[in-house]
């Protein structure tokens, strides 16, 4: 039988890919790998399109075991992968026997890793996308022990190490947003907005993949009052709730929300930064 066997789930491990495009009128989210360049990476060395599906793990990693041959790449949060209980590489392409094991260790560094198969995980396909979408729940149910994941049909392109991940560097101390201004950033005090680009605020452990809360940083005050209609909402909005500390929308956002938004993090390498910050990381928003 092809495909692989989970042994051990961890904490939180869903099936990702690039997310479903196309249906926030619908009222549903795009969803997809948080880490999306981790997330690439991972399908480039194994030869597989962007879009197949990879494992995002969280924190404490997942163990497999393979029912048939197969080859893996492990990226996104460096951490210690094993087969059979012996060191593997980690970003970069491995080659699974059948009834190998492959552990994919705790993080240390960041939050989030990506496992990818080659063929990709062959997860059924609902509204153009295999991705977990926690918040609506469309998508394969997170994983569990004893779930058997298939796999897809290797395509054509090589397996090559060309872009083997470069040893990782040391802990990020600072996640740096760029920022710029949102629909209702004058619902905010001129101090206020100045303060959000002037001060430090802290990864909260309240962070999932909905969003990236914080904490610890200054209130915003607003500058008037009353509440919004909902609105539509777009993957790195800003959101500010009456609690006035800022709330980073990811990719399991609401397509709509209430409260206002004060600014947009660009998509690209910082939103992939923000998947990857700890509970505790100091966060600034810079303009851009």
């Amino acid at each position: 039988m092809n495909g692989l066997l989970v042994e051990r789930a961890g904490a939180l491990t869903t099936v990702q890919d690039l997310g479903r495009a196309g249906y926030a009128h619908l009222g549903v989210p795009r969803s997809g790998a948080l880490d999306a360049g981790a997330h690439a990476l991972a399908n480039r060395l194994l030869g597989n399109p962007a879009g197949a599906a990879t494992l995002e793990t969280t924190l404490d990693g997942v163990r497999l075991r393979a029912l048939a041959p197969v080859t893996v790449a492990v990226t996104g949060a460096p951490c210690a992968v094993r087969v059979c209980g012996r060191p593997a590489a980690w970003g970069a392409p491995v080659r699974l026997r059948a009834g190998a094991e492959l552990d994919v260790g705790r993080a240390e560094l960041g939050v989030r890793s990506y496992v990818a198969v080659r063929g990709g995980f062959a997860a059924p396909v609902v509204l153009g996308s295999r991705s977990t979408d926690l918040l609506s729940g469309l998508g394969p149910p997170p994983l569990s022990a004893g779930a058997v994941l298939a796999v897809g049909a290797p395509g054509r392109d090589p397996v090559s190490a060309a872009d083997a991940v470069a040893p990782p560097g040391p802990p990020v101390a600072e996640l740096v947003l760029p920022l710029r201004p949102g629909p209702r950033a004058d619902w905010f005090t001129p101090a206020s907005r100045a303060a959000l680009l002037s001060s430090a605020y802290r990864v909260s452990p309240a962070s999932n993949r909905i969003g990236l809360r914080t904490e610890a940083g200054p209130a915003l005050a607003r500058a008037r009052g009353g509440e919004l209609p909902s609105e539509g909402m777009v993957l790195g909005a800003v959101q500010v709730p009456p609690d006035g500390l800022p709330v980073v929308f990811l990719a399991d956002h609401p397509v709509t929300g209430g409260y206002p938004v004060v600014g947009v993090v660009p998509r690209g390498r910082a939103l992939d930064a923000a998947a990857q910050a700890r509970p505790g990381v100091r966060v600034r928003f810079v303009p851009c």
